[in-house]
């Protein structure tokens, strides 16, 4: 992947910015003018005013929340139509190693930087064998992983400057264009297959596996095994396109480069091949030099300015949990970027309040887990999955087209790093049901109404499907992985989507009803289900929204 100026300065001053233990700074463009051949230089990154200083300069043309996958399209697009950007992120800036010389915890034994302010590591797979092995007590920190626990379902988001692109497996995957006309009727399907899935692709750095490597590769042993018994029981499988780089990948296995996907690296950052947000777009939008991100920063209110546009209510702590300040923001537009839950979470809050009394009633509404489910297999003694398994994924199963239990199987490693036997996946089906986040005025908090039994259909259908395969093979479930002996981990989700409904809760662009200036642009969006991994969809949208909100609302300088 060639890699433009503006993106190796942007990636320049990101890591700067870190090792200067900046919270806040942008593109410094004297220091860049005389640093093209420089891999590293301090004065790249430019450091930010305090929030509060920049809070009384008066009314700030453009502030985006969260700096995921939609909250990295919108910062870029704006910042090169000529907008400058303020973008404010909860987590941490993950560039540069800690004293111990690591960026991220080791996955085998994790430290705080694992996850968000927990004492805890909570990881999907909570015990091996029946054993508490697998978690272990951490420091309270701004860790990179966060699961946000409600009473029917948790929810893992990523916590830093690039969100879930830091802590998710890399895998690429472009939806079934029936699944995506079906999902959303309103959005052009030839426009989105033509232009803004190929733009999301290209910018996200998209790269595909050669399958001769894969046929030869000892880290991918347990994806063959997976994939041919499900061949002999009568399913298809494709390979799955990647953000990791490939190349990298493959001189890992060689041991020509430092290991991350075959260091057990994947839930708590990877160090090495990941085409990370902060590596791809964010990259991009710093090297405009209009875009200055304030890291560690809680918004906690949104509501109408009265001098028009939008008040931020903003908190913001260190590492630690420690709170530095409050401030109040005043922008002219406001694009929220902060998942799932939190843009549905702040407006569902806004609008209960009366912070934003014109937002209508489906905010909130059509939350979903894009069907996730997680099961395992015991294979024989004969059937090894390998010692050595790379944390990602690049093979599923796809049943989609089943008339009545459409399921796209990830093929999952479970790195141990030694031989268990174990065939895993993460089931994406095509579940209808859906939740809403509701508003409790008596304790100010935002819930998610969604029951476990709501996952009946999901572990039926994934089910359905692996027992076709046990019945051929002659193999069973693992009962030790999830706890209390379930066959099926049904009680959390890495895909949350849905919440603020393009359409419904917005217009088809984004634009968020009764709020002019508003606008959502992430996975938020999307109504529950989209039948893959989400984050190619949640980027190549929001290409196609911001393009007509810059050439019809005003946002181009």
């Amino acid at each position: 992947m060639s890699i433009s100026r503006r993106r190796f300065l942007g990636h320049a001053a990101l890591q700067a910015a870190a090792a200067s233990s900046l919270s806040a700074f942008g593109l410094n463009a004297a220091a860049a003018d005389t640093s093209r051949d420089q891999r590293f230089d301090p004065g790249l990154a430019r450091p930010a005013m305090p929030l509060g200083q920049l809070a009384q300069q008066g009314r700030l043309p453009a502030v985006v929340i969260g700096s995921g996958y939609g909250g990295a399209v919108a910062a870029l697009r704006l910042a090169q139509a000529g907008t400058p950007v303020v973008m404010l992120e909860m987590g941490r800036l993950w560039t540069q190693p800690a004293a111990d010389g690591r960026i991220f915890a080791k996955t085998t034994a994790a430290d705080g930087r694992a996850m968000w302010f927990k004492s805890r590591t909570e990881a999907p797979i909570s015990t091996f064998l029946g054993l508490d092995v697998i978690n272990r007590n951490i420091d309270r920190y701004a860790g990179v992983l966060d699961r946000v626990n409600f009473p029917g379902i948790s929810v893992y988001v990523g916590r830093g400057v690039g969100g879930g692109s830091l802590v998710n497996g890399s895998m690429a995957v472009t939806p079934k264009r029936s699944y995506f006309e079906e999902v959303l009727p309103q959005v052009d399907a030839s426009e989105m297959y033509q232009r803004w899935f190929p733009l999301a692709n290209t910018v996200l750095g998209v790269n595909h596996v050669d399958p001769a490597w894969f046929e030869g590769s000892a880290a991918y042993r347990f994806a063959r095994v997976a994939r041919d018994q499900a061949h002999q029981s009568g399913f298809k499988t494709m390979f799955v396109p990647t953000v990791y780089d490939v190349n990298h990948l493959a001189q890992e296995e060689l041991n020509q480069v430092p290991r991350s996907a075959l260091a057990q690296e994947v839930i708590y950052g990877n160090h090495h091949g990941k085409r990370s947000l902060d590596k791809t777009y964010l990259a991009d939008a710093v090297g405009t030099g209009r875009v200055t991100i304030y890291t560690l920063q809680q918004v906690r209110r949104v509501r109408v300015s009265p001098q028009g546009g939008y008040l931020l209510d903003v908190r913001e702590i260190d590492e630690f949990g420690k709170v530095l300040a409050d401030v109040q923001l005043h922008c002219r537009k406001l694009f929220m970027g902060a998942g799932s839950l939190g843009t549905s979470e702040l407006l569902v809050k806004a609008r209960d309040t009366g912070d934003l009394p014109r937002l209508n009633e489906e905010i909130g509404r059509g939350w979903g887990h894009n069907g996730n489910v997680m099961a395992a297999r015991a294979n024989h003694l004969w059937s090894p999955t390998g010692k050595l398994q790379s944390t990602m994924p690049l093979m599923g199963i796809d049943d989609w087209e089943h008339p009545t239990r459409p399921v796209f199987a990830e093929i999952t490693p479970l790195p141990t790093g030694f031989e268990n036997w174990v065939s895993m996946y993460l089931g994406v089906t095509k579940n209808p049901e859906r939740a809403t986040f509701r508003f409790d005025a008596a304790t100010g908090q935002v819930r998610l109404d969604w029951r476990r039994e709501q996952n009946a259909k999901s572990v039926q259908d994934l089910r359905a499907l692996l027992d076709v395969i046990n019945r051929r093979q002659g193999t069973a479930y693992r009962t030790d992985l999830f706890g209390g002996g379930k066959v099926v981990a049904d009680n959390f989700t890495y895909h949350p989507l849905g919440g603020c409904l393009l359409g419904r809760a917005t217009d088809d662009f984004g634009r968020v009803k009764g709020c002019p200036g508003l606008y959502v642009v992430d996975g938020s969006l999307i109504p529950g289900s989209v039948g893959v991994n989400p984050f190619v969809t949640i980027t190549a949208l929001a290409e196609r929204n911001l393009a007509r909100l810059i050439a019809e609302d005003g946002l181009a300088a």
